[in-house]
């Protein structure tokens, strides 16, 4: 569901097991409905893909969607850490990471795949050039093998950019309303109303079933406001 001041504008129904690729399909759907994109996109780390924030960038909306280690990466010994893969120096002329030992990990290949809905995104992997006799090795990896990472330097950048959003005053204010936007509007339905199971089978039965709470849940919150 997509809300604003805790009315549902839009909702898409998905059975997909992961919310990563409903995004695209549900901010397609409220275009149609509503005639335009809302002007700021607010969502939790279910959503933060490379695909989705390119979709976002190329639609000029406002990106306020987490990613998956968004939290996590802001925990000291995570923020801290000098093997991290996004700690690493890179080069971007010679194309090269380096580590804490000042030894290079040079490119050695990439991979590209795509996703379900037909986007394309491309991994690339860096190898230290001599692992041997280091002694932040212990520390650094967990095989005897050198060390190697998978990096996407696009999604990099997105999540850079989503970042800063995230972290504005902006962004932390979109933040802590996302909580009492869409969870409350789920608490009503689930929680006061006891609605925790479809009665109705098949998509499309589906959708008839979730509109017409959609609409009670509007009408109630009229009703209450008014």
């Amino acid at each position: 569901i997509g809300t604003e001041n805790r009315y549902i504008v839009g909702f898409t129904i998905h059975p997909n097991p992961t919310d990563t690729t409903t995004m695209i399909p549900h901010l397609q759907h409220l275009k149609e409905k509503l005639g335009r994109f809302p002007e700021n996109i607010v969502a939790d780390a279910g959503y933060g893909s490379e695909e989705n924030y390119e979709y976002l960038e190329e639609k000029q909306l406002g990106n306020y969607v987490k990613y998956n280690k968004f939290h996590w990466e802001k925990r000291r010994k995570n923020r801290e850490n000098p093997y991290l893969p996004e700690h690493l120096p890179y080069n971007k002329e010679r194309d090269c990471f380096l580590c804490r030992n000042g030894k290079h990990l040079e490119h050695v290949g990439d991979r590209k795949y795509v996703t379900d809905a037909g986007y394309e995104t491309r991994r690339d992997y860096y190898r230290c050039e001599d692992c041997g006799g280091c002694p932040y090795a212990g520390e650094c990896k967990n095989s005897d093998k050198p060390k190697t990472i998978r990096i996407s330097h696009r999604l990099n950048e997105l999540k850079r950019k989503a970042n800063e959003n995230l972290c504005s005053e902006k962004g932390l204010e979109l933040r802590s309303q996302r909580v009492v936007e869409v969870e409350q509007t789920f608490g009503r339905i689930k929680g006061c109303w006891s609605f925790r199971r479809f009665l109705l089978r098949g998509k499309e039965k589906v959708k008839i079933e979730w509109g017409l709470l959609s609409i009670a849940h509007n009408i109630t919150k009229m009703a209450l406001e008014g």
